[in-house]
């Protein structure tokens, strides 16, 4: 894949030390690739955005309304705004997949006018090595996905490539949708008649993220409401030419 055609857009919000390391642990690698990257942060402190400004590629941007989805929303658009015909969302926490997998993923995806969407998805033995009610909840959200774009797929690990034109339509979402808002744009891109594809890796759970606690457990049920009501909500959006 050509690089000059993609941007980059991510979200940051380091709350404690650890979250901060894990964060300049992982940009740093994201650096790399010498990409434009518009990140949205949610208030980190001064020290962590001193860190981002001093990357060249990195575009900072600071969120008006704290919120996962304010903050993903305002990159997109950043991004949109540099006209890159791609564009890869991430969250900024990957730091195994920027190591391992994102570069060569860049290097194999070849996109054209048809591609709406390239999800970076994981194998079924990386799949299976994330916490139990993770998998369950995930599992629920990637068969209803399955259901209205056709595809049996994995769309819940999180990076993937989206053709710039499906971004306008992120303004019809909700401020409250969060996670929502992934799979609605999954199948917005469906509907719009675009090709929804994943680029599969053996993907595995990092080791800090494999607690299964009473909140990290009602988390997930919270996920899995956003993402529900992301896709109901892209089921009735009217589109262009309707």
């Amino acid at each position: 894949m050509n690089k000059d055609i993609i941007s980059i857009a991510t979200i940051t919000f380091a709350r404690d030390e650890k979250e901060e390391q894990l964060m300049r642990d992982a940009l740093e690698q994201l650096s790399k690739l010498n990409i434009p990257v518009f990140i949205t942060d949610g208030g980190s402190l001064p020290g962590f955005l001193e860190f981002l400004r001093g990357f060249p590629h990195f575009i900072l941007s600071q969120a008006k309304v704290q919120g996962l989805w304010e903050q993903a929303k305002n990159s997109l658009l950043e991004a949109y705004q540099s006209n890159s015909t791609f564009i890869f969302y991430t969250e900024p926490d990957k730091l195994d997949f920027f190591q391992n997998s994102l570069a060569e993923m860049l290097a194999k995806v070849e996109p054209d006018d048809k591609t709406g969407i390239v999800m970076a998805s994981r194998s079924d033995s990386g799949f299976a090595t994330f916490p139990a009610f993770q998998r369950m909840t995930e599992t629920a959200i990637n068969n209803c996905c399955a259901e209205l774009v056709g595809k049996n797929l994995d769309y819940t690990y999180g990076p993937f490539l989206l053709n710039r034109k499906l971004v306008p339509y992120l303004k019809q979402v909700k401020d409250d949708i969060g996670w929502g808002w992934r799979p609605y744009i999954f199948c917005i891109a469906r509907r719009l008649g675009y090709q929804v594809e994943a680029y599969v890796y053996n993907l595995l759970c990092p080791a800090d993220q494999q607690e299964d606690s009473p909140a990290e457990r009602i988390y997930r049920m919270k996920q899995l409401k956003q993402n529900i009501e992301g896709m109901i909500l892209s089921t009735t959006v009217r589109l262009d030419g309707e």
